[in-house]
């Protein structure tokens, strides 16, 4: 995460950086007043639906502060229209009993059943599901907490989208004394990056029939059982009827032995997350095979290569600066594994004697073509010229100032490109220095879109391990980025008319997003961007009267669409590119009526 490098509120962000800030955050936009709890009260009383939601509880020997906590945490809500379903299994610890026969005497909403035989997580969630009456199911670990709205929250959803089948919220941790920590602030829901990690996560909660048709937690899986049903659950509906509820409901307890304080206290989970994930990939017909991401506890999916393999035509914009173009062409034949691929040059009016020399030189090469396009300089225009001249059914807009680090970087890219579902794949990309220059674009950073991660050192793990894994996001950048040209053309390619320079490539994957497709970022396609050289920087009044023309384009456009990036949390800024807390959150988790 960037540390110091923006002067700006430097000591409001060095106090995110090391926890101080999210307690401010709490005590300022995620704590309840008395009254607000009676607005909820009130509004959750004249809900126009009141589903009834059954709560998933297995126990099996917990400390006895924490199941009482745990089982207060529900008794707690605001929203009334609830059971909770215990399974016990089998605990021996004596308290365990008296807790919750204490506990169901004092309120009829709670069902306990009693296992004979201690079968693990996955049979006594089946048994506490078997006493389920609700339309929803939600989980519930044994020493974890809801937060008091969180009931109520889920079924203002419901009413909200009354064709939802899976919500989920945010979460964060609290430890042995109380105190909150390490929030998440997840994406709306993300099929791609779902299958790197289990970010739905807690709270999770699906309708009921869907849970029965799925046949419930799958023995076998323990450890990762809930991220195997969220699987084989959503494999059945519609993308747009899960819904994320961009709010702490949950406070996952981190405790020795737990994977909340870290997964290698089981590391068994990682394997089972695995068999789990490449089952889903083969009842959904991906061709994939799935890795450890390296330096993280999650999972690096690989997709596997058409056959026979298609040919990719990357196109490489370029005025002049030889010694950058030579050094991109170089790289990507030098290092690039992947066969087959066609370099399209596109000329924009080249002068440099040495420059024209060695154009005239690669020419010659096999796999090289040229193309001549004496006009001004405008992106898009020369981009949708090669795109017409290009034979491959993939192609590949790359800007002249890139250097290829990763030899397998274009299979990565063609691997994800070739899936029917996705748009654009966009690569990690860095400056010279080895800190972060792309890692996809969020959108409303500064005002329109900026680059996530930026400065970030070239090895940290970024936000929740954002710059480990291949990820949905809503845009990324041109400079390196594949997409298959039917696609392409479908959408119209780029602005060559409103957005002739900048913005074009965040314009044209929304358009791709708007068709359908989901847009992707993979860590392991690595290249050097050296930034803009080829066009230079906007500091002459012509070229900045054009941006900002650019920036209404895409204002007026796309609207608010440009304000909520479905990809990255209201609770984060949008005033820096560091996935730091948002002061105030754009959604307010707490409503200051």
């Amino acid at each position: 995460m960037l540390r110091g490098l923006i002067a700006r509120d430097a000591a409001l962000l060095d106090a995110h950086l090391d926890g101080r800030g999210y307690d401010k955050w709490v005590n300022l936009y995620d704590t309840f007043t008395p009254a607000q709890q009676e607005t909820l009260r009130h509004d959750a009383a004249n809900l126009a639906r009141s589903p009834l939601i059954s709560i998933i509880m297995p126990v099996y020997n917990p400390p006895q502060r924490f199941i009482e906590a745990a089982i207060n945490s529900v008794r707690a809500q605001i929203y009334p229209h609830w059971e909770l379903c215990i399974a016990d299994d089998a605990s021996t610890a004596p308290h365990v009993r008296e807790i919750l026969e204490h506990h169901r005497q004092r309120d009829k909403r709670i069902k306990i059943v009693y296992r004979p035989q201690n079968g693990h997580i996955a049979q006594a969630s089946n048994s506490a599901l078997e006493l389920a009456t609700g339309d929803w199911i939600a989980m519930l670990d044994h020493d974890d907490l809801l937060r008091p709205h969180a009931l109520y929250e889920v079924a203002a959803e419901i009413n909200r989208h009354p064709d939802a089948t899976v919500i989920y919220s945010d979460e964060d941790k609290i430890d042995e004394n109380g105190h909150r920590f390490d929030p998440f602030f997840k994406p709306d829901y993300s099929p791609e990056t779902l299958l790197t990690m289990n970010y739905l996560n807690h709270l999770t909660v699906h309708r009921t029939q869907l849970v029965r048709q799925a046949g419930g937690w799958r023995v076998g899986f323990e450890g990762s059982q809930d991220y195997d049903l969220n699987l084989r659950i959503l494999e059945h509906v519609r993308p747009t009827t899960v819904r994320h509820i961009p709010k702490i409901l949950y406070h996952w307890r981190a405790i020795q032995g737990s994977t909340a304080t870290s997964v290698a206290e089981k590391p068994y989970t990682w394997e089972i997350g695995r068999h789990a994930i490449q089952e889903h990939l083969a009842r959904t017909g991906v061709a994939a095979t799935v890795e450890p991401a390296p330096a993280t506890p999650f999972y690096r999916i690989r997709p596997a290569i058409p056959q026979p393999a298609p040919m990719v035509s990357l196109i490489i914009p370029t005025r002049d600066g030889v010694d950058h173009l030579r050094k991109c062409i170089e790289s990507i034949r030098g290092k690039t594994t992947y066969r087959p691929y066609e370099i399209i040059v596109v000329d924009n009016g080249s002068t440099d004697p040495e420059a024209l020399d060695y154009l005239a030189s690669i020419a010659c090469y096999d796999n090289v073509r040229i193309l001549r396009h004496d006009a001004p300089f405008n992106y898009s225009e020369i981009n949708n010229i090669a795109v017409r001249e290009a034979r491959g059914p993939i192609v590949g807009l790359i800007n002249n100032d890139i250097e290829v680090i990763s030899p397998e970087w274009l299979s990565e890219m063609v691997g994800w490109a070739s899936l029917p579902q996705i748009g654009c794949v966009g690569a990690k990309l860095l400056y010279g220095n080895d800190t972060i220059q792309h890692a996809g674009v969020i959108l409303g950073l500064n005002g329109v879109a900026g680059h996530s991660h930026k400065y970030a050192d070239r090895n940290t793990p970024g936000y929740a391990c954002r710059l480990k894994v291949s990820q949905n996001l809503s845009a990324v950048t041109a400079a390196c980025l594949l997409v298959r040209k039917e696609t392409y053309e479908a959408v119209g390619g780029l602005d060559e008319t409103h957005l002739k320079v900048a913005f074009n490539d965040v314009d044209f994957c929304l358009k791709v997003r708007e068709a359908g497709y989901r847009n992707l970022w993979t860590p392991f396609a690595e290249l050097y961007h050296h930034e803009s050289l080829s066009r230079g920087a906007e500091d002459n009044p012509e070229k900045l009267a054009r941006f900002k023309s650019e920036v209404r384009t895409m204002q007026s456009r796309w609207g608010d669409k440009l304000l909520v990036d479905p990809y990255y949390s209201p609770n984060l800024t949008i005033g820096r590119e560091d996935f730091s807390l948002s002061f105030p959150p754009r959604v307010m988790t707490v409503d200051k009526r």
